[in-house]
């Protein structure tokens, strides 16, 4: 039987509040933020595509090498049907529970399952177009944790922060509650509402936030001319469309006058790795941007191109905790060849590559994590992130009182340079 390969997937945990029950880019539950890497990725030497990948299993065929390994998890099948106190079971969600436990037992936190229902909330595209409330969460522990609220969102105008954790939905607690049905309980109709409890860091008592969910769009990348000439560009997620606006607004921003360009991936977590190639071929040229590193000690490199339309201006790139994957590639590229520099927090630490493999009749997913990568000098991110030049750790009164510390930063290193 042949398996249908998706993109290859560089994942950062993410995931959007939608009344769908999907989030989009990265990931679309009302979240959809991976990173795909390109259709086709390197195996055995040479270059594997989705139609290359044949299981030579038969469903039910234990193969004879393990089938002793196996005994057990048989006998504990067929003692749980005959034995368990409410009966009938339902079969399916056994099997689906074994698998988890299996990818699981791996210890790899970004090896999973998806159910096909929970397959459908990945299955967004990164149109930008999303109903909810617009929040990247991170699934992993006991509750929810918010990676970063999307520009423009509901839970961005509610005051939801990178790192606040989920503990309670409509004032129900949400501790040890499998995070799609806590995301199932987020999700909902424009313009219904949701009461959300977060846990924030430095806070002693939780805050409840009411959130009315309804449709926006996220741009790809938003640009604008500050004071003294200096240019800004935010990206927001890395899409399909991101280059080409970027290149557009870049064509527009950067004249004769500008001093200066602040590249803004704060809230980014991430996208497809080829346009954060892309993006970060606009600001370094013709150099090694990252590279992987497989089980079996292949490596494989990727450089940026010839044709950047910023690889001369001065730079300052802006990052916090909740820029992940395809934003770490970008910063940890201009860190190492010190092509700018970096203002803000120690990015969220994402350096591993998955790739999302579609199991027979419609029974789900596989999230496989099949190499790490490492930034151009050799540095790997994962778990530890990319640390800025400047660090500055914004106040919760200056998200109150709407106070950027980490751009005004940005903006005096032009100021003191000029």
């Amino acid at each position: 039987m042949r398996e249908r390969l998706s993109r290859n997937i560089l994942i950062s945990i993410a995931l959007f509040f939608v009344s769908t029950g999907i989030f989009t880019g990265g990931f679309v539950t009302g979240a959809y933020y991976y990173d795909v890497l390109p259709s086709t990725f390197p195996l055995a030497g040479r270059v594997i595509t989705a139609d290359d990948i044949e299981i030579n299993q038969e469903a039910g065929a234990t193969p004879k090498d393990l089938q002793q390994d196996f005994k057990p998890f048989w006998e504990s099948f067929e003692l749980l049907q005959e034995n368990f106190v409410d009966q009938p079971l339902d079969t399916t969600k056994l099997v689906q529970g074994a698998i988890r436990g299996m990818l699981k037992a791996t210890g790899d936190k970004n090896t999973s399952y998806m159910t096909p229902i929970e397959q459908d909330m990945m299955s967004e595209n990164m149109s930008g177009e999303i109903e909810g409330i617009g929040a990247e969460v991170d699934t992993n522990g006991e509750y929810l944790r918010v990676i970063a609220p999307l520009p423009g969102s509901p839970a961005e105008e509610a005051g939801m922060l990178p790192g606040d954790i989920i503990i309670a939905v409509d004032g129900k607690d949400v501790s040890d509650i499998d995070p799609f049905e806590v995301i199932g309980q987020i999700r909902g109709p424009a313009g219904t509402i949701v009461s959300i409890t977060l846990k924030r860091e430095g806070l002693l008592e939780s805050l409840v936030v009411e959130i009315t969910r309804y449709n926006f769009v996220v741009a790809s990348v938003e640009s604008e001319k500050l004071a003294n000439q200096i240019a800004y560009v935010k990206i927001n997620r890395f899409g399909d469309r991101t280059e080409k606006e970027l290149r557009r607004q870049l064509r527009t921003l950067l004249s004769d006058d500008t001093v200066g360009l602040i590249l803004d991936l704060r809230n980014n977590p991430g996208g497809f790795l080829d346009a954060g190639i892309a993006v970060t071929s606009q600001f370094i040229n013709n150099q090694v941007v990252m590279m992987e590193t497989f089980g079996d000690g292949r490596e494989r490199e990727y450089r940026s191109r010839r044709d950047g339309l910023a690889t001369d201006i001065p730079l300052v790139v802006l990052i916090n905790r909740g820029s992940a994957s395809a934003s770490e590639i970008v910063a940890s590229a201009v860190k190492d060849y010190k092509r700018g520099t970096l203002v803000g927090e120690t990015t969220y630490g994402k350096g591993t590559v998955q790739t999302w493999i579609n199991l027979t009749d419609n029974r789900g997913s596989v999230r496989i994590t099949f190499a790490r990568w490492v930034g151009p000098l050799g540095n790997s991110i994962d778990g530890q992130g990319v640390e800025p030049d400047i660090e500055i750790q914004p106040s919760y009164e200056d998200y109150q009182s709407n106070i950027d510390p980490q751009l005004d930063a940005a903006l005096a290193l032009f100021l003191e340079n000029n």
